[in-house]
């Protein structure tokens, strides 16, 4: 017979249960009737896939300061239902940690068709590369080979969809061997797609690349800032019909409207670098100044994404989305598509072109 603390513990778990039970069946009928925002999907060049146009960046979830595994678990799998199918990730992020997260929600969802992509980091460990690198300094063939079999381990893939190299310089086309270890595991079916991730503010650095028929899809920084690869890039990528995909469109948070100019990150986070005192002001500024000429019921980085999404050249665009509602909120872009002609006009006044220096990376 249970003495009167325990009949009274047992009660008070049971409301407990009734109630948590009913919150989270409002939360479900909540959901079931509210419109959930609608993806589009795009032809991601001759590889010819049906590619969500809002992708997923996992770097931040690898080693950010502020990441957690189980909130970007529950934001990939968020991202999946709402059909989201192209996850960019890569060997040094978190040193094979966030490929090893893709794994886990490739196993979540088997009957989905969910694309991988990853990369080979340089030998040298130096980001951006520089002018003069050589192919055996930061991409020499058995290294290649070796980051390769690493992701395919972390992965527990049968194959990586797309497989770019981390950093690029156009005078490594001189030297066939790159291309050549990359064939090799697409003729084994390890790999079904080949690409390079370009430094960031160097889109013509790639040009070449492109034009010479060797790569299916180039990774280039654009946004509302970030618009050179408008001038030659995209129209070489169009013509060789090579997929683009648009990284850091919020420009590492300057384009989210949240930074203010005594904003710091915990020790260690990269972001200290990047945004450091020759950067983070103007940036601030230059975000408020978006501010002004923002349409009624939009904020920063809806216009951020739907500008990138207004050029025909974007395959899909790669933003990190570790909470869920970055993941909602960004999907929501692709439901609401392209900017109106007038406001894509007095956004090209806020172009800024940059010169890579030491904190840029």
């Amino acid at each position: 017979m249970p003495n009167g603390n325990a009949v009274q513990d047992y009660n008070i778990l049971k409301d407990t249960l009734i109630k948590t039970a009913s919150i989270s069946a409002a939360r479900s009928a909540f959901h079931a009737n509210e419109q959930e925002p609608h993806m589009n999907y795009r032809r991601f060049g001759r590889l010819d896939w049906k590619i969500s146009d809002i992708g997923y960046g996992m770097w931040g979830m690898g080693e950010w300061s502020d990441s957690d595994d189980d909130e970007s678990m529950n934001s990939m799998s968020r991202a999946v239902e709402l059909g989201c199918n192209f996850f960019d990730t890569a060997l040094a992020y978190g040193e094979g940690h966030s490929e090893q997260l893709l794994a886990r929600l490739v196993a979540m969802y088997p009957d989905k068709t969910l694309y991988a992509a990853s990369k080979v980091p340089p030998k040298n460990r130096q980001w951006p590369s520089r002018r003069g690198y050589t192919l055996d300094e930061v991409f020499p063939p058995d290294y290649v080979k070796e980051s390769i079999e690493q992701s395919l381990e972390n992965t527990g893939l049968p194959h990586i969809d797309l497989m770019q190299l981390h950093v690029w310089e156009d005078d490594w086309l001189d030297d066939d061997r790159w291309i050549g270890t990359l064939e090799d595991f697409r003729r084994q079916g390890l790999i079904r797609g080949i690409g390079i991730s370009l430094n960031r503010w160097e889109a013509w650095n790639g040009v070449q690349a492109v034009r010479s028929g060797l790569v299916d899809a180039v990774q280039v920084i654009y946004n509302i800032f970030d618009q050179a690869p408008e001038d030659e890039l995209f129209a070489a990528c169009m013509e060789m019909d090579v997929a683009v995909i648009a990284r850091v469109p919020f420009d590492e948070g300057g384009l989210t409207g949240n930074l203010a100019k005594d904003t710091t990150w915990p020790e260690g986070d990269w972001r200290n670098i990047y945004f450091g005192p020759e950067n983070l002001a103007r940036t601030v500024d230059r975000a408020d100044a978006l501010k002004r000429i923002l349409l009624e019921g939009m904020n920063l980085p809806e216009m951020a994404l739907r500008f990138i999404l207004s050029h025909d050249a974007v395959s899909t665009i790669i933003p990190g989305m570790r909470k869920l509602r970055h993941v909602e909120a960004n999907i929501a872009a692709s439901d609401k598509g392209a900017l109106d002609a007038d406001l894509l006009d007095a956004l090209r006044m806020h172009r800024w072109d940059r010169e890579p220096t030491d904190w840029s990376h």
